[in-house]
């Protein structure tokens, strides 16, 4: 045997190997026989190629990975990964060759079945996806770096550092109080839920963990469920599809693993006051004194149009990422220059996959996390023996606070980064600890962090039983209490003289129990009255002025767009001791008023439904499901208040770990296990997520279907 592939009754590809390197290629193998599409538009992302195939759409991502330099980063992090630890490396490339097979293998099926026939059932194989020939592209072939790239492209915008565009942007209208008012995780950030219940509060005496990761909903799905087996480990886990091993979450056997996004700011933003010579590009510097300037141009291409130059300069600070020595467009006279990590240090943490993969017990994963670099997460992980660990994991520089706030400027001395923050680690409370990105042990480490809404929920659903077991934990997952709804049923409560109609919705939304369920009329109208005060809010005179942003490039304009702002930090808005003199109770009352006038006419599923981004428009496109939960629920699935009941975010995967016996966990994906529409295996999971189930964990390769090369 060198490598073997079986399939569970979902599809999901479980691998074993004679070998860690084997195992890594034929985890590539099987991803690009999967999942195809996804890993070339993923590759393209990297390189800022993707508009190349896929048209003006995607020029605006393109322009930000070239100035930004992530595949360059990303090479340079795989030349010193090569240095330090070959061993990593040459994993990566066995994966990398593995990748490359499996995209050459599809490439000759396809066209050898000619392309009316699509894979056959059961098939781990078949062409192309169709994907490929609506757009006329050829899978390309992968470089050891390419992982590298996928991985920073995935995170790069993790940190949220637009945001510190918008904190200038509304302080430069409202003063410096707007930043708290404001403050929330906004439209463009991710996060996750997670909680660990230590086997004292367990009715097997073993830990159980469990959560889900928000991410914006793809299709294919961000996660790949996926079972690695060789002598030296045997996991299973959810692995990021371009990426050897199982960085997020996983289970050994002896120890299981899972993380949230620590919402730490780790990355920064520099003003810079650029000047051409006749030799290139020149950058003030904090010493008072112009620095020579890296410079080239890189051209990119177009689908459909002519190509665009791109002129990328990269000063002390890091890459410019917004203007020149031009300024901006709207005649700003400096530039914006980005600085992160891995342009830093030459390193994204990959030193830290292998070493997880192996681990045996809480301390074999506490010591691999001590080589994580980015993003930065809250981990929490649990072993056979009573060992539990809450710590985060990630490398934030120390560094002036107001490079947290803000751009800073690059000629100013005092914003220099001086080293490393050690990551914070915390315990366990009455035998459990629970993290959705609020304000936990990461808060030395951020700015803005999510209101506590779902961690106090998760936290009063687990104190309301005092033995948990593996089983019960779908239902904390698919809670869908709203308790970010108290301020405007407060405002609604003090409301009189409406007329009969609006006084009839009032009284019907003071006795709704807040839940957010698909098949709720109630939810759909509390939704509808909301969305109407966030747009009376936004279009008041006070805050419309906020509504034309800075020009930006359009890839970080989503952090500055106002109506999803307002929606996001209303509840703080309406509970402000005064909002700038804008009238609340005024607001709130019209926007009763219309929403009682014209009333919804279905219930909350009807409304909310799903989004997935797809890199291809669906070219016959059924309608997504209606979805249960919203952004504050536990259960999040993420409309944007006052702009769309749609939700673009939510659960992009579940996942629960029994240390007890490990096939009694259990995962879903939104979607499916392969990538290929039509197969058997691309949507055959979506009712499971929708019901809030999970599909069972299976490690017994004898249950298994063994996967034979036709």
């Amino acid at each position: 045997m060198s490598a073997e592939t079986y399939r569970d009754a979902w599809g999901i590809p479980h691998l074993r190997a004679d070998s860690a390197g084997e195992l890594a290629r034929a985890q590539g193998r099987v991803t690009a026989r999967d999942r195809a599409w996804q890993l070339e538009v993923e590759r393209h992302r990297a390189q800022g190629t993707s508009a190349s195939f896929l048209g003006p759409a995607a020029l605006p991502w393109d322009r930000l990975a070239r100035r930004a330099r992530l595949a360059d980063t990303a090479r340079r992090c795989f030349t010193a990964l090569e240095d330090k630890d070959p061993e990593t490396a040459a994993w990566v490339r066995a994966y990398v060759d593995g990748v490359n097979e499996g995209l050459a293998e599809g490439l000759a099926e396809g066209l050898a079945e000619g392309p009316a026939e699509g894979p056959a059932e059961g098939s781990g194989g078949g062409g192309p996806a169709p994907e490929f020939a609506r757009t006329g592209l050829a899978p390309g072939r992968w470089e050891p770096w390419t992982p590298l790239g996928i991985w920073l492209a995935a995170h790069i915008l993790f940190a949220g550092f637009p945001a510190k565009l918008w904190r200038e942007h509304i302080t430069a209208h409202l003063g410096p109080d707007a930043v708290a008012l404001f403050a929330a995780d906004g439209p463009g950030t991710v996060g996750s839920n997670g909680w660990l219940v230590s086997g004292e509060r367990t009715v097997t005496g073993h830990a159980v963990i469990a959560g889900d990761p928000h991410r914006f909903i793809e299709d294919p799905g961000v996660y790949q469920q996926i079972h690695l087996s060789c002598p030296e480990f045997d996991v299973v886990g959810l692995a990021v599809p371009g990426v050897p091993g199982i960085a997020h979450f996983g289970h050994t056997g002896t120890v299981a693993w899972a993380i949230t996004n620590a919402m730490a700011d780790y990355q920064d933003l520099y003003r810079e006051r650029l000047r051409r010579t006749g030799a290139g590009v020149e950058a003030l510097g904090p010493d008072g004194t112009w620095h020579r300037a890296a410079r080239h141009t890189e051209t990119i291409r177009v689908a459909g149009e002519d190509d665009v130059e791109v002129e990328v300069i990269e000063t002390d600070r890091g890459p410019v990422i917004a203007g020149g020595p031009e300024g901006l467009d709207d005649g700003t006279p400096t530039a914006l220059s980005l600085r992160y990590p891995p342009r830093v240090t030459a390193d994204l943490g990959f030193g830290a996959l292998l070493p997880l993969l192996r681990a045996r017990r809480v301390a074999d994963v506490d010591r691999a996390l001590d080589a994580w670099a980015e993003p930065v997460n809250v981990v929490q992980a649990a072993d056979t023996e009573g060992g539990v660990l809450h710590r985060v994991a990630g490398r934030v520089p120390t560094r002036s606070t107001a490079n947290g706030l803000r751009p800073v400027p690059a000629w100013e001395p005092g914003h220099e980064w001086t080293g490393w923050h050690t990551p914070p680690r915390a315990g366990l409370t009455d035998g459990v600890a629970v993290m959705a990105n609020q304000r936990g042990p990461a808060g030395p480490l951020g700015v803005e962090f999510a209101p506590p809404h779902r961690a106090d929920r998760i936290t009063a659903l687990l104190a309301g039983k005092e033995r948990w077991s593996a089983a019960c934990m779908p239902a904390i997952h698919t809670d869908t209490h709203l308790a970010s709804a108290a301020p405007l049923l407060d405002h609604l409560a003090t409301l009189d003289a409406l007329t009969a109609e609006a006084a009839a919705l009032r009284d019907r939304l003071l006795a709704w129990d807040r839940r957010m369920d698909a098949g709720s009329t109630d939810a759909a109208a509390y939704a509808a009255v909301r969305g109407a005060v966030v747009r009376r809010l936004a279009a008041h005179p006070v805050l419309a002025a906020a509504s034309v942003p800075p020009a930006y490039p359009e890839v970080l304009l989503p952090w500055l767009a106002l109506v999803p702002r307002v929606g996001y930090a209303l509840e703080h808005l309406l509970r402000a001791d005064d909002l700038y003199g804008i009238d609340r109770p005024a607001a709130v009352r019209a926007a009763l008023e219309e929403v009682a006038a014209r009333p919804p006419a279905g219930t909350w599923g009807d409304t909310h439904r799903l989004a997935p981004w797809r890199a291809l428009p669906d070219t016959s496109p059924e309608e997504e499901p209606g979805l249960s939960g919203d952004h504050d629920c536990v259960l999040c699935t993420s409309a944007v208040p006052g702009l769309t009941d749609r939700a673009a975010r939510g659960p992009a995967a579940r996942y629960v770990w029994d240390l007890a016996d490990r096939q009694d966990s259990g995962w879903v994906v939104p979607h499916g296990a392969r990538g290929v529409p039509g197969t058997p295996h691309h949507r055959d999971q979506q009712q499971l997520w929708l019901d809030g189930e999970l599909a069972p964990v299976i490690t017994d390769f004898a249950r298994l279907t063994k996967e034979t090369d036709d």
